[in-house]
């Protein structure tokens, strides 16, 4: 395991040498945020009422400010472009040679990028518009602790199905697209841009028991208290099942990948 740990260090080392892209990471994140707030503000605004189904103007601040730092701090479209570049080099035939797998590389290579994004723009993002919009706090101390066990998830979902859809390019030979398809899955069914009580019926039923409703939807419904107790459990069990499923079928699907690399560079 201390190979991972060192692939994990130098992406976090490695992220930290390009100073410049930091603060315009961060610039780039205010931007998003800012954006966000602003239409939930014209939103309400627009129809006249402090509370729309149940959520104040407030809540649905707080729930843009998660919803950034929940999916601002994970990248597939790297994880994606990291698998299609070395099949297109042909370094991913290197790993057949080495007594590691390639999937637990690429899972050591975003925990590191996953710290940089947390320490360098989530982190900084959330607390300079907190400071400007206010931010309500956890609904309690349990709620708290769960939204960090549900961002965790949220983290494992993100990559593993991410890896999903990278290691498909080999049988495309390409990851062209790939990242596009997958981040319009995520926009309309992770709750990131509109949160599923404003979903109309039945797209909303459905949307709740999609893989993608863990990414940031839910996270952020246990935040602000809108899931019992007992569905708090109940969704954190289901989450861990399509984990579990999704990492069954990565490397179920590196295996049959490994047997039919064909590399196109050198």
């Amino acid at each position: 395991m201390s190979a991972y740990f060192a692939f994990a260090r130098s992406s976090f080392h490695s992220q930290l040498a390009y100073r410049n892209e930091v603060w315009a990471n961060i610039f780039g994140k205010l931007v998003q945020v800012f954006a966000r707030v602003a239409i939930w503000q014209a939103a309400y605004a627009g129809v006249g009422a402090i509370v729309v189904e149940g959520v104040s103007l407030q809540q649905m601040v707080t729930y843009a400010l998660l919803g950034g730092a929940v999916m601002g701090a994970t990248r597939p479209e790297r994880i994606i472009g990291e698998i299609g570049r070395s099949l297109k080099t042909g370094d991913v035939a290197i790993w057949l040679l080495k007594p590691l797998s390639y999937p637990l590389y690429l899972f050591a290579n975003e925990c590191g990028s996953f710290l940089y994004r947390l320490a360098t723009q989530v982190i900084p993002t959330v607390a300079f518009t907190a400071l400007f919009y206010g931010m309500l706090p956890p609904v309690s101390p349990f709620h708290a602790v769960m939204f960090i066990a549900f961002w965790a998830l949220s983290f494992a979902l993100l990559f593993l199905i991410s890896a999903l859809f990278g290691l498909v390019a080999f049988w495309l030979m390409t990851s062209f697209s790939l990242d596009w398809i997958l981040g319009a899955l995520l926009q309309l069914f992770s709750g990131v841009l509109v949160p599923f009580w404003f979903f109309p019926e039945p797209l909303a039923m459905i949307a709740r028991h999609l893989p993608f409703a863990w990414i940031v939807y839910y996270p952020n419904a246990v935040y602000l208290g809108r899931l019992s107790t007992p569905e708090i459990w109940l969704h954190l069990g289901l989450g861990l099942g399509w984990a579990a499923l999704f990492l069954a079928g990565v490397l179920w699907l590196w295996r049959r990948a490994s047997s039919r690399i064909t590399v196109q560079g050198g």
